[in-house]
């Protein structure tokens, strides 16, 4: 299993559990690197996520997404439509909600249209960038699983998962 690792804005500090997981995964985990880290481009993501999973054979990738990376790799997805092992795709933020970043505007064209992939989408009854109804709405039009892991924030460095074994455990189920 190869897996791509999908930030959202700012990519992920020393803490967040995608930082970690990767440091645990070794070579079998490579982390996008747009250019526009700060003022994120969609188009700019996407082809950061094709140089990616270009470097590893696709049908053993596992996108691993966070945040405005989960909008990100649906995108990528649905223009690409890969032979990829799946998508996991954690506390994805609602484009059209008052707390969306302003320096994303790119990214509030993504649709929530069927995946074609196995995947699961993650998300926390208290993000503030996402309620669990639009969540679940999103799972659904991704035709995506959707589990919810209770309060746990925006499941990122400051809800203090640190190694976010709970999130292994789901990542675990992906066919």
């Amino acid at each position: 299993m190869r897996y791509v690792i999908i930030p959202g804005i700012n990519g992920s500090d020393a803490d967040h559990w995608q930082t970690v997981w990767q440091a645990e995964w070794g070579a079998a985990a490579a982390r996008i690197s747009p250019s526009s880290w700060d003022e994120p481009d969609l188009d700019d993501w996407c082809h950061a996520i094709d140089r990616t999973v270009d470097e590893r054979p696709s049908a053993d990738v596992v996108l691993v997404a966070h945040s405005l990376g989960c909008l990100a790799a649906a995108c990528w997805v649905a223009r690409r439509q890969p032979d990829i092992r799946g998508v996991f795709l954690v506390a994805p933020p609602d484009n059209t909600g008052p707390n969306f970043p302003a320096e994303a505007p790119t990214f509030t064209a993504v649709d929530a249209t069927p995946l074609h992939v196995p995947g699961l989408v993650v998300s926390s009854d208290d993000d503030p960038y996402c309620s669990p109804e639009v969540a679940s709405r999103l799972a659904a039009g991704w035709r995506l699983h959707h589990v919810s892991v209770g309060s746990a924030g925006h499941i990122n460095s400051a809800s203090g998962l640190g190694r976010w074994d709970s999130g292994r455990e789901l990542l675990a189920r992906l066919p």
